[in-house]
């Protein structure tokens, strides 16, 4: 989200430091939502799965379509909930932190947060994987999502957002070894 919005030299002097900050917050908190409901839900799939095993009824029913499919439906609502959740609980925790706040700190939280070339990066990635979700879910498959276009979007943009940040880490601290090309680079220069 970084590069969308424009970075100043000084602190002082960044503006829409109110909506690149409640954008960030925002974001965060759909990703943290995503990230709880994404474990809850495997977590409850994968009870499901364990209790049928035990007693399962039918051979076909416990290894049926649905329920061996790669984003199960039950994984894709609770991650679409705890998306929304992690949203709204944001909303009540940004005013709740900065109220009575003067502009110049709006603003030095806002500058840092574009200056971060780290945060650039991991919401670059997050954005990505949240548009490629949510495409994923408008699919609407039948299994995936039973009920309602908007968990299966939400939920999408979710899974998205978490294999984005997962793709993040594993570019980042996996194939560059945690280093940027300009700290190579002033190490060789000096």
């Amino acid at each position: 989200m970084s590069h969308l919005f424009p970075h100043t030299a000084y602190a002082e002097d960044q503006p829409l430091a109110h909506t690149i900050l409640t954008t960030h917050v925002f974001f965060r908190g759909f990703q943290s939502g995503a990230a709880v409901g994404l474990l809850l839900g495997s977590a409850r799939h994968s009870l499901a799965l364990l209790r049928q095993r035990r007693n399962p009824s039918s051979f076909s029913q416990l290894y049926s379509p649905a329920r061996l499919a790669f984003l199960p439906a039950t994984i894709v609502r609770s991650t679409a909930v705890g998306a929304v959740v992690g949203t709204a609980l944001m909303a009540v925790a940004l005013p709740g932190r900065m109220w009575g706040r003067e502009e110049i700190e709006w603003q030095d939280r806002s500058w840092r947060l574009l200056e971060n070339k780290g945060q650039q990066e991991v919401d670059a990635w997050g954005i990505i994987g949240a548009g490629v979700g949510a495409l994923m879910g408008t699919r609407g498959r039948r299994g995936l999502v039973e009920k309602g276009l908007w968990k299966g979007v939400v939920g999408g943009a979710g899974v998205g957002t978490m294999v984005g940040v997962a793709g993040y880490m594993v570019w980042r601290y996996g194939v560059e070894g945690g280093k940027w090309p300009d700290e190579e680079r002033a190490k060789i220069e000096i």
